[in-house]
């Protein structure tokens, strides 16, 4: 029975699956990522330990299914972008990857997008300028760092990192291609006018493959270090939201998938591709779609934060009940029905408001409110600001119709039934969704031929509980929502103003 090898290159840990082609998990097994920050707004990981996790996970993985390692017959790899990795004439990596929420290069920002106006740059790439580009990066080294810069013959994302090691030859997938920066987004090709932006050397970005496309066989050295045989096929792979989405059963026009993690992530499939700066904007892994998203910066942190400093008491109830704290919050906010607003931009806000200086506020609050109330303020809000990634879209003509739920703050019953009336659409949790790897053995799936039909990824999937909106509430929702998209408004000149004393 032929195995497929799947490998997410994450931000905070390695993690490898092997599937067979048949619907069926075998193994799932991760190791620990070291993020390095030495300095204010720095973001760093070394490739070299994302290495040697990928041959511990992957002995791990063929101990625990019990298959002999001739039966892997795939090999795909997934991992956050734009993360950038300097790769020398030896193909080792000269430093530490530069990561996608690096923020260092803020002076070479202005400088990239003083020369193109940024409807402009938005029109070609299909995004706005942001910290996330590359370009402005290369930039930075090639200021700071001119010995490892201009040894440097090429530059990669992580999960490519990995894909040249396993093969010996050097790509990048598309999307790490288009969230570069330097590629346009009509052609799918490096564009000579955004290259130049940052002055950089066409010769260093290696070719842009699709993430199923077979670019090499595992080699010698490699095959010993997974212990695996020699041949096995690998594919370029994909970026780790985008798998972990389609994942969630985002395969077709007005799919959305919306992500309960530390952070909130909203993905929608669609047949057309969108140019907002107020969203990002990715290729789907079914070819002939595309996924325009968002991410909120705080989601699930914003609860934790809350049962950190503000729910001392009630962590000792749940504690005696045999109740986590957010079980037991949500408990207790079941029947809250204040006007308490709760704006969570704890850490700024990304998408759709692009607004770093946005602060976590609460609107509204009295002596008469509990933390009960503050909890389900908290919920809501973060409900609120998926509402307005659902406007947006629809704002810009999308369809969305199917709305699927994952990651850990999915398993609360009372956050699924918030988001299903003020989203005034049904929304199913996903109960099993081992994350962005098993996408990525998927695609190795297609691409090897072993696995013909995208829609198969539903196999590996395991529904659960649809939440179904009430009309009674959805109506009661309304000048709530409206009341907290005017909050922002009004206070978002003051933001800025607010400095450390």
């Amino acid at each position: 029975m032929p195995a497929l090898l799947g490998l997410d290159i994450g931000t905070t840990s390695t993690i490898g699956i092997l599937i067979d082609d048949n619907g069926q998990t075998l193994a799932t097994a991760k190791r620990p990522t070291e993020l390095y920050s030495e300095e204010a707004n720095w973001a760093e990981e070394d490739p070299d330990q994302w290495w040697v996790n990928v041959g511990d996970v992957t002995h791990e993985l063929l101990a625990l299914a019990g298959i002999p390692p001739t039966e892997v017959s795939g090999i795909g790899v997934t991992g956050m972008l734009p993360a950038v990795v300097l790769v020398d004439a030896q193909g080792h990596a000269i430093r530490r990857s530069i990561q996608q929420n690096d923020a260092r290069a803020t002076n070479e920002l202005d400088r990239f997008s003083a020369s193109l106006d940024e409807n402009e740059f938005l029109e070609r790439t299909g995004t706005g300028y942001s910290q996330q580009l590359v370009g402005p990066k290369l930039m930075w080294l090639r200021d700071n760092e001119p010995e490892n810069f201009n040894s440097a013959v090429a530059v990669v994302g992580s999960s490519d990192f990995i894909t040249f090691r396993l093969t010996g030859t050097l790509q990048v997938e598309h999307n790490w291609a288009l969230e570069s920066g330097f590629v346009d987004l009509t052609t799918g090709a490096y564009a000579k006018q955004l290259v130049a932006l940052s002055g950089t050397d066409p010769s260093l970005l290696p070719p842009i493959r699709r993430s199923e496309e077979v670019v090499g066989r595992l080699q010698r050295e490699a095959a010993r270090h997974l212990g695996l045989p020699e041949g096995i096929p690998v594919v370029a792979g994909c970026a780790d939201h985008v798998a972990s989405a389609f994942v969630c059963g985002a395969s077709s026009n007005g799919d959305l998938v919306i992500k309960f993690g530390g952070a909130a992530d909203i993905l929608l499939s669609s047949d057309t591709p969108v140019r907002d700066r107020r969203l990002f904007m990715d290729y789907h892994i079914v070819p002939g779609l595309y996924f325009p998203n968002g991410c909120m910066a705080a989601g699930g942190n914003l609860l934790n934060w809350i049962i950190a400093n503000l729910a001392g008491g009630e962590v000792g109830k749940a504690t005696e009940s045999g109740m986590s704290p957010h079980q037991w919050l949500d408990k207790a906010a079941e029947h809250s029905r204040s006007e308490l607003l709760f704006l969570p931009y704890i850490l700024g806000e990304k998408t759709p408001l692009m607004d770093p200086h946005a602060r976590g506020t609460l609107v509204g609050l009295g002596l008469h409110h509990t933390i009960a109330d503050i909890w389900r303020a908290a919920l809501e809000g973060i409900v609120f600001g998926m509402r307005h990634h659902v406007d947006t879209f629809v704002g810009r003509g999308l369809a969305v119709t199917n709305v699927k739920a994952a990651d850990g703050g999915a398993a609360s019953d009372l956050w699924l039934q918030i988001a299903a009336d003020v989203l005034e659409r049904p929304v199913q949790r996903l109960d099993q969704h081992p994350g962005s790897c098993l996408g990525a053995a998927f695609v190795a799936g297609m691409g090897t031929g072993l696995l013909s039909d995208w829609s198969r990824i539903d196999n590996y999937v395991e529904l659960g509980r649809v939440f179904t909106p009430r009309e009674s509430e959805s109506a009661a929702y309304a000048p709530i929502y409206a009341n907290w998209r005017e909050s922002y408004e009004r206070l978002k000149d003051l933001y800025p103003k607010l400095t450390a004393r």
